[in-house]
Parts: C-alpha cells; structure tokens; sequence
C-alpha cells in the first residue's frame, strides 16, 4: 500500500471497525449506542485526516484507524454520562480495543512473522470481520461473544436469553456460515 492511501482503502476496513466497536460496547451501552454510529464517526474523522497518516502498510492503516476508533468510543461513553473525564478510561478502552484486534486475529490463528503473512493476516482479519457481519443478528451476537469475546456458553445463553443447546446451535450454525463465505474468498 502506498502512503496516504484513497477513501476506497480506509472504507473497506468499516466491518472491521463494527466488529470491534461491538465488542467493546456492553449490552446495556449498546442499547443507546449503535456501534456502526461510532464506525461512522470514525471514518469521517479518517478520510478528513488521511493526509495526517504517515504509515505505508495495512496494518499501520488498521491500527492508525484503530486509535481513532478507541478516542470515538470513549468520547461516546463519556457523552452519555456513563464515564466522567478519566483517562485511565480512555486508555483502558484503548487497550481493549487493541485487545479485541488481537483476540479477532489470533482468532485466524498464525504464528507467521513475515511482512507478507502479516499483511495477509490483517487482510483474513478485514474478511472475517466481513463475513461476521453478514451472519444474520443472533449468530453473529453468538459467534462474537463466545469466540472473540471469550464468554461461556453459558454466560452467552444468558446474555441472548436462550437455552445452552439454542446456543451451540448458533454457533455451529454461524461458524459453518463463516467458513462457507470465507472459503468462497479464498
């Protein structure tokens, strides 16, 4: 990728953002907060500042897009009067986002170093968090809380208000799914 990259590359990293703004966002903050809001923000910000961007790789895009995500979801959080000004938040909601960027990576599980596997990784990464999307609602709430967010399966039933089985078949359904679409990228 050449630096300062066009709008049709910041864009195709929007699920991938969704991805991890959902993750950071609890049930209760999600039901006055649409992460795709934030991602939308987000994006604005980024192709308003993407002279400002001084990395020449994917994976500096991503997390360069990443840190605007962590400011936006923090400033979003502090607007609804959840949190007072506190940068120890602010911070700790960063690192969870980084957190969730590396969950969601080892997720596609590699071991590899290299420039090119790297750029690979963070483009399997940007699929994922695409084909995640496109999963109909309830498995895709079961999918990122059991496999990215690492609940049980029983604090997942709990949270979806379904039994354990209803969720395990969410799962195997939307992990089929996932492998189907993915598989069809390849």
């Amino acid at each position: 990728m050449t630096p300062n990259p066009g709008l049709r590359s910041i864009d195709r990293f929007r699920d991938y953002l969704r991805l991890l703004a959902g993750l950071q966002l609890s049930p209760a903050l999600r039901s006055k907060l649409d992460p795709s809001d934030v991602v939308q923000i987000t994006m604005l910000q980024a192709h308003q500042a993407i002279s400002q961007f001084r990395g020449s790789t994917d994976a500096e895009l991503a997390g360069w897009l990443r840190q605007i995500l962590a400011r936006n979801l923090a400033a979003a959080v502090r607007d609804m009067g959840r949190a007072k000004r506190d940068v120890g938040r602010e911070r700790s909601l960063e690192a969870a986002v980084e957190a969730s960027s590396i969950r969601l990576e080892a997720f596609l599980a590699s071991e590899q170093t290299s420039p090119s596997l790297q750029a690979d990784r963070n483009e399997r990464a940007v699929r994922l968090a695409e084909a995640v999307a496109s999963l109909p609602e309830a498995q895709r709430d079961a999918v990122m809380l059991h496999h990215l967010q690492g609940w049980t399966l029983a604090e997942v039933a709990q949270h979806l208000d379904r039994t354990p089985a209803a969720v395990m078949g969410l799962l195997h359904r939307g992990l089929k799914q996932l492998r189907t679409r993915l598989e069809g990228l390849e």
